[in-house]
């Protein structure tokens, strides 16, 4: 955790809300000057609120050329980045036969912004020399797979993918000096998930996220798979193992959600 301290320089892209700013309050509260990265005007306003310095960047992570430009202002103006989050996403739901324009919506944010973000961001950190983190933020559902969303589904098993390749790539390149991790959050109640209002009792809050997330990573973690207030990390195992089932066992494309096979799925989780 050398990349995490006081003078350091962090990156954290969907930062003016949910996960990104609680990610940005505590790289603050540790001494760090922050870059905080959204698409939408309040990401100013939350950079004041970070304080410390901190800087906001209004900048849609799904144009390469913006981001590519940020990165080249923030070089320019702080120096070399130590962190770098890549968290912005949107949720838009789509199967596989919606319309074009949510499908690029969702992929260019999801999956690409986080593409952007590396390749504009990470050859500086391993040229650097000094100890780097970077943190890609995925979901559940883009290794269990549930219907109906599918669009998001396929974006963010794009990033645990990307984030599992970057890793290796890192470790050949630097042996470990910049390191990539994924953040495999839990239910968390944030804007995206429509946390205007109170949150559920099943949900986490952005900072416990968080909080659980520095735990993970001073352990070395790679894959941060977050629980919640209803969900335990057994269960979130299960799941995930009768996802990889499906493939193992021909089991019929989500059999998870299949009639013909719930009373096994039923089974699986109970422990039989």
């Amino acid at each position: 955790m050398d990349a995490i301290g006081a003078g350091r320089l962090a990156v954290v892209t969907g930062a003016a809300g949910g996960i990104g700013l609680a990610a940005a309050r505590r790289f603050a509260a540790s001494g760090m000057r922050v870059c905080l990265l959204d698409r939408v005007d309040g990401v100013d306003a939350a950079a004041r609120e970070v304080g410390g310095g901190a800087a906001g960047f209004v900048v849609d992570v799904a144009d390469r050329g913006a981001v590519e430009r940020v990165a080249g202002e923030i070089r320019e103006r702080f120096g070399p980045v130590s962190v770098l989050m890549n968290n912005a996403a949107i949720h838009g739901g789509a199967d596989a036969l919606s319309g074009p324009d949510v499908w690029a919506a969702v992929i260019g944010v999801n999956l690409m912004g986080v593409v952007h973000g590396v390749q504009a961001f990470v050859p500086a950190m391993v040229e650097g020399g000094a100890p780097g983190l970077v943190i890609n933020t995925g979901s559940k559902q883009g290794i269990t797979q549930p219907p109906g969303n599918t669009a998001y589904n396929v974006a963010k098993s794009g990033v645990k993918a990307l984030t599992e390749g970057l890793a290796h790539s890192l470790r050949e390149a630097t042996g470990g000096r910049v390191s990539a991790h994924l953040l495999i959050p839990g239910y968390t109640w944030t804007g995206m998930t429509g946390g205007g209002g109170e949150k559920p009792a099943a949900a986490w809050t952005p900072e416990q996220v968080v909080d659980f997330l520095m735990g993970r990573l001073e352990a070395g973690d790679f894959y941060v798979l977050c629980p919640d207030n209803d969900v335990t990390r057994e269960m979130d195992e299960r799941r995930m193992a009768w996802a990889a089932g499906d493939v193992i066992a021909n089991r019929p494309a989500l059999s998870r959600w299949h009639p013909d096979w719930a009373e096994r799925f039923a089974a699986h989780m109970a422990g039989g």
